[in-house]
């Protein structure tokens, strides 16, 4: 497969990117670690709040990203900054408008799961980005596609059954799509968008029938 951008200019969009809009990284840090929070520690808001948050993020990624800086390498970014926005859309309305959403499952499996892709995304995908050479600002920050579609599906590990499995459409698509980097590109911690995109199918196959018949 032929990419119409070559490695270099690859990264340096992460480095005109970082640059431009730091400390814009460090927030979005902390929004990520407000939805862990209330996923830990329940409020009556915790639902809706953590939707939102991903609704922000998802519209971030799709907008700061995507439609702001990738696209001078990629037209096809046009599309998938679409696709995050439609991502942040689905959270909103599935999440914050209807209150669809509710993370807090009782499945220990899924916590796990959760737990483990919620740490990759937001400390050891970083660690890996230095280990490999791509160290900061040349390298993809939460915030940016992968780290933060990672981190979204680890988070939605945490959903309470039944739930639209609509929600998942998006993070499922750009699994396929951003996991190609690790082979096309080197990002070789975008394995784990890969392994994250698995978990999805999982959630959106298996998960539902599993409580259907222990009910």
């Amino acid at each position: 497969m032929k990419l119409p951008f070559t490695p270099e200019q690859f990264f340096d969009v992460f480095r005109q990117y970082n640059e431009a809009v730091w400390p814009a990284q460090i927030a979005l840090n902390l929004f990520a670690l407000v939805a862990v929070g209330l996923v830990i520690w329940r409020r009556p808001f915790s639902d809706r709040a953590i939707s939102g948050i991903l609704a922000l993020l998802w519209a971030w990624t799709g907008i700061a990203y995507h439609l702001l800086f990738f696209t001078a390498i990629n037209k096809a970014a046009i599309v998938f900054g679409a696709v995050f926005l439609l991502g942040s859309g689905v959270f909103l309305f599935a999440g914050v408008i209807k209150g669809q959403l509710k993370f807090s499952s009782d499945n220990l499996s899924h916590h796990f799961l959760g737990a483990v892709l919620v740490a990759f995304a937001l400390v050891i995908y970083p660690i890996l980005a230095e280990l490999l050479g791509h160290g900061y600002p040349a390298m993809p920050t939460f915030g940016l596609p992968c780290p933060t579609t990672i981190f979204t599906i680890g988070v939605l590990c945490f959903l309470t059954t039944p739930f639209p499995r609509y929600i998942l459409v998006a993070p499922i698509l750009w699994s396929a799509v951003g996991s190609q980097a690790a082979f096309l590109l080197g990002v070789y911690q975008d394995l784990g968008l890969l392994v994250a995109g698995i978990v999805a199918a999982y959630l959106v196959v298996v998960a539902p029938r599993v409580d259907a018949t222990s009910t």
